[in-house]
């Protein structure tokens, strides 16, 4: 599970900062609120939650589907760090466009936000 969580986080933030060069610096806790079995279909969705200089933080969503009746359950969440880098592996900066058309979404995502 930790490895698809990796996996499906590396494709997230590749596409959203239009770079193939994404690297994980940090996964925070997880927690496993169902069990998995084989053969069940799992589904991760994600949501940008911080964009810095260098890095993003996705919050991450697994998911058990069944396509019996279509209902899903929570199998655990986290949050993962991504850091764009060069072909050396050094740092590269995020673009300018890429963060702001991400803040208005992570704005909202924040706790505590003022409703308009």
């Amino acid at each position: 599970m930790l490895a698809w969580l990796d996996e499906a986080g590396a494709a997230y933030s590749s596409e959203a900062c239009g770079t193939p060069r994404m690297v994980t610096v940090k996964i925070s806790e997880v927690t496993f609120q169902k069990p998995v079995r084989p053969g069940q279909i799992i589904k991760i969705y994600g949501n940008m939650i911080a964009v810095g200089n260098t890095s993003v933080t996705i919050r991450l969503e697994a998911r058990r589907h069944s396509p019996y009746n279509g209902s899903q359950k929570i199998v655990c969440t986290t949050d993962m760090t991504f850091v764009r880098i060069d072909g050396d592996g050094e740092p590269v900066p995020i673009d300018k466009l890429i963060k702001d058309r991400f803040k208005e979404h992570i704005d909202f995502l924040k706790p505590g936000r003022a409703s308009k």
